[in-house]
């Protein structure tokens, strides 16, 4: 049994870090931040390069590929810290590929497999990135279904969240305005709450990587500060919490074609462990960092404020560690849930 990527995979996976590496520098992650704006040069690549239709089916325009090539492709995108509204964009999409018509699929996707258009998911009512900007709003209502919007139909406010990185706003739509998704909104919020997961994952490997060379560096009594127990047993931690959230979220990007009848377990248990993970790396790594780790100039806190919010995106690690209590416990006794 092989647990690796592919050869392509290898080298979808080198091409993106490679790209975004002279692509999303900090120093352009601060301009788009201050600025509030996206990076429009790098969305218009991005677009070119086809990455927002990567997951969605050839017939409607995408690349046809899985949610594992989605995934390495948004781990890439948050290690980058990318001011851009790829995640947004391709979790509408999956969601309304898994669970739309015909006639809505049809509608949707090839405009966000081009870039022509983008798109926004989240709950009614609560904030959703990239709403604003978007053609197109799927909501998730309090019930778990799932409705398509057009912009001009849903109440959108921006607002400003703890993330300048990205675009928050807050959206509402009274029932019965937009159409219900024909499907069980359930299935495709799972593989959007895996490219979550995924994005996570990248932030919390960029945040070990930038604290590990501050750490090597650094030196108090001529000594560098992570030869001390105390920050080497930190940056230890922050090591198995990245790579348990990676082991989780690579699986569940494998199950979505693999085995999508473990999707649901294995979605919410790469959600919590992304979450979980990525807080604490991220205030580990300003922590490390030591007082230049507070400050404005310092850039490791772009990564924890994206930590913040994508942590409570499609849930916070609480509900999911319930549900995924449930899923096994119906799985012991049918009869106990």
């Amino acid at each position: 049994m092989n647990f690796d990527f592919t050869d392509d995979q290898h080298e979808i996976k080198r091409t993106a870090r490679d790209l975004l590496g002279s692509r999303s520098t900090f120093e352009k992650v601060r301009h788009a931040a201050e600025g509030k704006a996206y990076d429009d040069a790098l969305w218009t690549e991005l677009v070119g390069l086809g990455w927002p239709g990567i997951a969605i089916a050839e017939e409607y325009g995408g690349q046809g590929l899985g949610s594992v090539e989605l995934a390495i492709l948004a781990e890439e995108l948050g290690h980058a810290v990318a001011p851009s509204p790829f995640l947004s964009t391709v979790t509408a999409a999956a969601v309304i590929q898994a669970c739309g018509s015909d006639e809505q699929r049809s509608r949707w996707l090839p405009a966000l497999a081009s870039g022509e258009a983008t798109g926004a998911l989240g709950v009614a009512d609560g904030l959703v990135p990239d709403a604003d900007a978007a053609a197109v709003i799927v909501l998730l209502d309090a019930d778990g279904a799932a409705r398509v919007l057009a912009r001009a139909d849903a109440d959108v406010t921006p607002v400003d969240s703890i993330d300048p990185t990205r675009r928050t706003a807050r959206v509402s739509a009274p029932p019965g305005r937009g159409e219900p998704l024909a499907g069980e909104g359930r299935h495709g919020t799972d593989r959007a709450t895996v490219a979550v997961a995924a994005e996570l994952v990248g932030v919390s490997q960029r945040a070990l990587e930038m604290t590990v060379a501050y750490v090597k560096e650094r030196r108090q009594f001529d000594t560098p500060v992570g030869a001390y127990q105390a920050i080497s047993h930190t940056c230890a931690k922050m090591l198995k919490d990245t790579e348990g959230a990676r082991s989780a979220t690579y699986f569940a990007a494998w199950a979505a074609d693999a085995e999508p009848e473990r999707l649901a377990e294995a979605a919410s248990l790469a959600k919590a462990a992304a979450s979980d993970g990525a807080r604490d790396v991220t205030a580990a790594a300003i922590q490390a960092h030591g007082g230049i780790g507070f400050t404005w100039e310092a850039d490791v806190h772009w990564l924890y404020k994206r930590a913040q919010v994508g942590a409570a995106l499609l849930g916070g690690s609480a509900p999911h560690r319930a549900r995924l209590a449930r899923i096994l416990a119906a799985r012991l006794s049918p009869t106990a849930v």
